[in-house]
């Protein structure tokens, strides 16, 4: 009896796979700015222009470049994201999951879904292991020098990315191929197929989708910050999310069970519709 099938882990970046903001390893120290000083000057600039945040950061991180003589080269913003921290088992993670689920018959695409910087998550050296990476990102001009956002991911509009997966559209720029009517039998990655891990507010419209729509959501939260870990059990208690677990990848850690288990649950539901199909009702 053929069981196989294709369910999707989609990752926010910041909180989820690694503590902290990205631009918080590298890039903010060498402009010169503290943390709180480059986040309370992008969040004061988003208040006074009535601006989108994720716009008013990608702007101070170009502003800032330029007034401290900073490059702005791709290869720039890579070489930084090459000193981000990941949490503990991110690196071993997707091959244990991946051949975990491959064991029951299923094949994992992992995509990342972040407000963060493509550029510097690329630069990561788990970067190799994602399908697709949704996430902000820079026009380049002819001298491949950073000048305007290519593509700025919200809370809101991160909820598209969903559906691009869901119906196998990898391309940002297409917007026709996504909303064509495909039945969801049919989609390549079906929602209640997908694994969804967040940490923070604006991950709460794609927990909540992908939770409505069958699938599952995990909200993450860092276990050195007993914070965190009030916010995400408030997830569960307003029904966003269906578990929370610590941001430990390691084997047999909380969420390596969930996400085993989940994965079980898709095998035998996917099993129990091939028998229904092959018994006939009376």
């Amino acid at each position: 009896m053929e069981t196989t099938v294709t369910v999707a882990l989609i990752y926010d970046f910041d909180g989820t796979l690694s503590p902290g903001n990205m631009q918080e390893y590298d890039f903010i120290p060498t402009v010169g700015k503290s943390n709180r000083e480059f986040w309370q000057d992008s969040n004061d600039l988003a208040l006074e222009q009535d601006a989108d945040p994720i716009l008013a950061y990608m702007y101070k991180m170009l502003h800032e470049a330029r007034s401290t003589g900073l490059s702005l080269r791709r290869d720039a913003f890579v070489a930084s994201g090459a000193k981000i921290s990941l949490y503990d088992g991110v690196e071993e993670w997707f091959g244990r999951i991946n051949a975990y689920a491959a064991g029951q018959g299923v094949t994992v695409h992992h995509y990342i879904n972040s407000s963060g910087l493509k550029e510097m998550i690329e630069g990561t050296p788990i970067a190799h292991e994602f399908r697709k990476i949704y996430a902000c990102s820079f026009l380049y001009d002819v001298d491949g020098v950073a000048y305007w956002p290519a593509v700025a991911v919200n809370y809101t509009n991160k909820t598209q990315f969903i559906f691009k997966i869901n119906k196998g559209v990898e391309s940002v720029y297409d917007s026709k191929e996504v909303n064509r009517y495909i039945p969801e039998s049919q989609r390549p990655v079906q929602f209640r197929h997908m694994i969804y891990f967040g940490d923070g507010t604006t991950d709460i419209p794609c927990m909540r989708l992908v939770k409505a729509q069958g699938g599952h959501s995990i909200a993450v939260y860092n276990p050195a910050n007993k914070a965190t870990r009030t916010a995400s059990e408030r997830l569960v208690r307003d029904n966003r999310v269906n578990f929370v677990c610590p941001a430990d990848y390691t084997e047999s850690s909380d969420i390596d069970r969930v996400v085993k288990t989940v994965i079980d649950k898709i095998v035998s539901d996917r099993k129990l519709e091939l028998l229904r199909s092959e018994i006939p009702t009376k």
